[in-house]
């Protein structure tokens, strides 16, 4: 690990890309320094040591949870990515269903470059409703310098310095990915949770075990929770990479075609179906839709079931994981053009018929993979309520453990590791993974 580690440094073009990564990523960060004008400082503060804000509150926090901003914050960057991401579900959603986005999709690149235009207008207007809600919020519960509060200069400088901040947080994701290592988005995504991460240890420690209000018992009691946390989180990640790395391997065969006396063709392949094909999107979908009632009912009843929380909350939420999942398999996948592709190229799968026969064997076999890893979706949703339920740790700790976060952390960790991993096998470097050694042309190993 250390000598792979070493090796990143020595290939120039590598190095370079994960030094640019670090310096975004560090930018980033540093937006979450900078507080909105007009915001009561000392009030925030005092709110965070407490955990409250209400039921409003409480939304921004779980969305904080979801994209990794720090909406309670009323920092530059307390958006994140959320909105962004808002809009290019929209848009690819849009896409499929919207025949002239469609035909403006398959145009190429300048289709691309303008539907990505659209999605950064759209962006702009998401950033603005959401500033409202955090405006809104901060009114509330009174975080605003009183001179401040009623000032329309108030609303529009703390809707345009979130907005330009979200925007700024877009453009790093961008740069991260042309000139970075991985997907800047999830990048972003990923540095936005593991930075909540030390908080809540830290929060935790000081509620359960260094409070000088406690008792030896009750102390005790902090530790073995503080490493049953711990444990189920490395058992979660572990479980996590299994699941996504995990596939079903269909095997293809190809016809075999006789020019001269040479005989061509008759290799055996696969074509793999990953059981987390939808990825962490239904997740996403489920929760983003649980936040609309949420919305508008939070300041005037309990919506606990909005957040997964009791029975009805949680079987909402297995049921709209599930919907979603088929949902979004459904946008993502046609069997009927991949066994087209299939007859066309002289592909088949043996013991079944190619064409409509091949197609339908497709489609009963990702229904049957997809059943599975909606369910591994569910067990990952709700298992932050069921752990702070279960131990008694808090529902803020407890999200570390499930949900969209540790889907995007062990997801884009994975994909980071693999895109070095090609950079160091390339130029002939000893990767992460270790595998058999390959003698090369010239002598020696590789």
């Amino acid at each position: 690990m250390l000598q792979s580690m070493t090796n990143i440094f020595r290939i120039p073009e590598l190095r370079r890309k994960v030094l640019y990564t670090f310096a975004m990523l560090i930018v980033y960060r540093l937006g979450f320094q900078i507080w909105l004008p007009g915001v009561d400082i000392a009030a925030i503060e005092k709110m965070l040591e407490r955990a409250g804000g209400g039921g409003l509150g409480q939304l921004l926090a779980f969305a904080s949870a979801v994209t990794g901003g720090a909406l309670q914050q009323a920092k530059l960057f307390s958006l994140g990515i959320m909105p962004y991401i808002s809009a290019s579900i929209i848009f690819s959603l849009l896409v499929k269903v919207i025949p002239s986005l469609e035909a403006l999709q398959k145009e190429g690149e300048s289709g691309r470059r303008r539907i990505n235009e659209l999605t950064r207008y759209a962006t702009v207007g998401l950033c603005l409703l959401q500033s409202l809600f955090v405006i809104s919020w901060l009114k509330s519960q009174g975080l605003v310098i009183d001179r401040y509060a009623g000032s329309v200069l108030f609303y529009l400088s703390t809707a345009l310095s979130l907005t330009a901040g979200a925007m700024f947080v877009m453009w790093i994701g961008e740069r991260i990915s042309e000139s970075g290592v991985g997907n800047g988005i999830s990048l972003i995504i990923m540095a936005g949770i593991i930075a909540r991460l030390p908080g809540a240890l830290s929060r935790f420690a000081t509620d359960h075990i260094f409070n000088s209000a406690l008792n030896r018992q009750e102390i005790v009691f902090g530790v073995l929770k503080l490493l049953a946390f711990l444990t189920l989180f490395v058992v979660v990640v572990v479980a996590v990479v299994i699941m996504q790395q995990s596939q079903r391997r269909i095997p293809i065969q190809q016809q075999k075609h006789t020019r001269g006396r040479r005989v061509y063709g008759g290799q055996l392949h696969y074509l793999p179906f990953r059981v987390n094909s939808a990825g962490v999107m239904p997740v996403i979908f489920a929760q983003s839709l649980l936040m609309l009632p949420a919305m508008l009912l939070g300041q005037f009843m309990s919506v606990d079931w909005a957040y997964g929380h009791g029975f009805w909350g949680i079987t909402l939420n297995i049921a709209l994981i599930y919907f979603f999942t088929y949902f979004w398999i459904s946008l993502q996948f046609n069997p009927v053009e991949i066994a087209n592709n299939m007859k066309e190229h002289g592909s088949f799968i043996p013991g079944i018929r190619p064409g409509r026969k091949t197609a339908e064997y497709l489609e009963a076999i990702m229904n049957r993979i997809t059943f599975v890893g909606a369910g591994f979706l569910c067990a990952i949703a709700v298992l932050p309520n069921v752990v702070s339920t279960l131990i008694g740790i808090d529902t803020y700790m407890a999200r570390f453990l499930g949900g969209t976060g540790i889907l995007i952390i062990v997801g884009v960790a994975l994909d980071i590791v693999q895109k070095i991993e090609s950079h160091l096998l390339m130029r002939h470097y000893e990767g992460f993974i270790k595998r058999g050694k390959i003698r090369a042309r010239r002598g020696g190993t590789i």
